[in-house]
């Protein structure tokens, strides 16, 4: 067997060319090749659609007798995966394609229908021009239509590129100063109506946080709100419940003065008409302990069965469970064990 992909072969020393003959190939010979369809196609005889890409094994040959400048066109024999009908296509040079020539019809692709009108031959042109001179006359006038857009689209790219040119030696500088000039004013001025801005809307924040502290007069004091009252309010609300009047109340250091009973303290003129109805709800939810009272504990919840459990400790181990031995499992089987 001889050897496959040889780089090089031996040639003996008494080797001479000249005596090997020379064979003459005929010009229509066939040549086996392994190709792939350049385009789908639908067969004529039994209608089975080819598509691109499938793979045959077709015979070549070279078309007699036709060119394109020089360059020679091919012809390509396959056979219908259906029917085994022969199918023939050849090369067009011109249009950088192929031509499905008999067997079967090239399926409709819309980006050639415009192909096929353009590029016409400029010989039939001439041709049609000489006999026809009302032809010829529009050819013209459709050409030099074509000329003069074509020279304005030069005219405007020409116009471009020198202003272009022009702006990159000096002006594009020029232009790029006034633009950043223009920037940093326009910075300065959207830095101080920022701040006036800002200031003005924290004056605002204060006025309204002095104008809550005002009205509702509120001090939190270890997370319990406390509520600030003036003298007359203090004294008609100690008054009203006869509590102790030395007892001093939650955030004073001194005693309460007590009051008439009459309710003749005034409350604050410039607290608003909401104010008595926050003072009474304040009244009402307040509960004071006297400094007598015993401070309550966690032993005071317990009934007297659980605190004699808690007096007693957990220090005394509970009992031992007794172990379940052989008996009793015996006594389930109904076994007697001897001891």
């Amino acid at each position: 067997m001889s050897e496959r992909k040889v780089l090089n072969k031996y040639f003996p020393p008494d080797f001479d060319p000249s005596k090997i003959p020379r064979r003459k190939m005929p010009k229509d010979k066939q040549q086996v090749v392994r190709l792939m369809a350049p385009f789908s196609m639908r067969c004529n005889t039994c209608g089975e659609y080819i598509y691109k890409g499938k793979k045959f094994n077709a015979r070549k040959e070279t078309v007699q007798g036709e060119e394109y400048y020089g360059i020679k066109i091919f012809r390509f024999y396959i056979k219908c995966t259906q029917c085994s009908a022969e199918i023939t296509f050849k090369t067009d040079p011109k249009n950088s394609d192929y031509t499905c020539e008999h067997g079967a019809q090239r399926n409709f692709e819309p980006w050639r229908a415009n192909d096929d009108k353009k590029e016409e031959d400029k010989l039939a042109r001439l041709e049609e021009e000489e006999n026809d001179p009302m032809a010829a006359l529009e050819n013209k006038a459709v050409d030099s239509k074509r000329e003069m857009d074509i020279l304005d689209a030069l005219q405007s790219i020409k116009s471009r590129n020198a202003r272009l040119e022009r702006a990159g030696k000096g002006d594009m500088d020029r232009i790029l100063e006034h633009v950043s000039s223009r920037t940093e004013v326009g910075d300065s001025t959207v830095e101080v109506r920022l701040s006036e801005y800002e200031a003005q809307r924290k004056r605002e924040e204060d006025e309204d946080e002095e104008e809550v502290r005002r009205v509702f007069g509120r001090a939190y004091l270890d997370g319990v709100p406390d509520i600030e009252l003036d003298d007359g309010a203090a004294s008609a609300s100690s008054s009203s419940a006869g509590s102790e009047p030395n007892t001093p109340t939650d955030g004073q250091d001194g005693p309460v003065a007590s009051g008439s009973g009459t309710g003749s303290g005034k409350a604050n003129p410039d607290a608003p008409p909401s104010m008595a109805a926050a003072v009474a709800a304040a009244k009402a939810a307040a509960v004071k302990r006297k400094l007598d009272t015993v401070e309550p504990s966690a032993a005071m919840l317990l009934s007297d069965e659980q605190k004699s459990i808690v007096s007693k400790g957990f220090s005394a181990m509970p009992p031992p469970k007794k172990k379940k031995g052989n008996s009793a499992l015996a006594n389930k089987l109904g076994i007697k064990l001897k001891k």
